[in-house]
């Protein structure tokens, strides 16, 4: 059985997989290398790694609970992951394509012959850019409507960051957002089929553009303690430090810097907060209940249990709506 699971983990981050874990895994050490250059006088590798992998944060049961729910997820569900988001958005393209085709009666693609450079790296631009409003949006919904934020609880129960938090979702949770990705991002990668290119894979640059995706906004690391800025770069692209503020216990931060990989989105819709340089954060939940969010069975069974009671009190008649805040939730 042991043998099994490790083999199924291994599967995972085989071939590009590897690639990309490689990847992840140096954008991680460079981060913690900037981090700890920033942030210490004295400066020793043995520090550094004390620094990197913080004994308290690695040793509290937030984190044991990471690593749990990472190994469960990664190797008894892989089919909740990325395959379940390449069916929904190639099934919305593929409608998509013979919608537009049927209706305006022509053969796609419009454009013959292998996609060009220009073409490529429109289509790159434009999925990441369908993708990430696509987020945008769903991640909102997550925080103001009861029965998602009991879902998107387990995300933000994490009390210490440790990189595999970016992992800390409920397979419920990564599921509907998957397939609320069909919308958005299956009618773009539609209409663009019906320009020049082929539903076969879906990939920009030839990486899976979950992949693409999770590298360029530096999941990993944004998930972490380093706090990373971009300068400048933070008016496009969210950097790790001001969605780390978006686990704030601070009421001051709450429903702020939703944004996945661009930030013009929360400045857009008014949701941005930037952080003060160096600003430390608390991390968690205010619940009650929140020590029920430390083990592998209460980040599993917990958010169902408390969609239940939501479910079950609407269903009274002329029981009145409870409101998250009264319930001693984090809104």
């Amino acid at each position: 059985m042991l043998s099994d699971l490790v083999g199924k983990i291994l599967d995972k981050i085989s071939g590009t997989g590897l690639l990309a874990t490689g990847l992840l895994l140096l954008t991680a050490f460079v981060s913690a290398l900037v981090a700890y250059w920033r942030t210490v006088e004295t400066k020793s590798w043995k520090e550094f790694f004390e620094f990197a992998i913080p004994h308290e944060a690695i040793t509290h049961p937030s984190a044991k609970a990471d690593l749990l729910f990472w190994v469960t997820k990664k190797a008894l569900m892989p089919f909740l992951m990325l395959p379940a988001g390449i069916v929904f958005v190639t099934a919305v393209g593929y409608a998509t394509n013979w919608l537009f085709s049927t209706l305006f009666q022509f053969q796609p693609p419009l454009i013959e012959g292998p996609a060009g450079p220009v073409t490529v790296l429109v289509f790159t631009i434009t999925m990441l850019l369908a993708y990430d409003i696509s987020y945008y949006l769903y991640h909102v919904a997550q925080h103001r409507y009861p029965l998602l934020w009991e879902l998107h609880k387990v995300h933000h129960s994490a009390e210490v960051m440790v990189g595999i938090t970016k992992d800390r979702v409920h397979p419920l949770d990564e599921l509907m957002n998957r397939a609320w990705d069909g919308l958005i991002v299956g009618v773009c990668f539609g209409i663009w089929s019906l320009i020049s290119l082929n539903l076969v894979e879906l990939t920009v640059f030839g990486v899976n553009v979950y992949v693409m995706r999770n590298i360029l906004m530096m999941d990993f690391v944004r998930h972490t303690h380093f706090k990373i800025s971009f300068g400048p770069l933070n008016n496009v692209i969210l950097c790790p430090h001001w969605h780390q503020l978006h686990h704030s216990t601070d009421p001051r931060h709450y429903d702020k810097n939703f944004g996945l990989l661009f930030s013009f989105w929360d400045r857009l819709f008014g949701t941005l907060c930037v952080p003060k340089p160096d600003e430390d954060f608390k991390f968690g939940l205010i619940d009650r209940d929140v020590r029920d969010y430390q083990s592998l069975a209460g980040l599993y069974l917990m958010p169902l249990k408390r969609m239940w009671r939501h479910i079950a009190r609407r269903m009274r008649p002329g029981k009145p709506r409870t409101s998250r805040s009264s319930e001693g939730t984090r809104p």
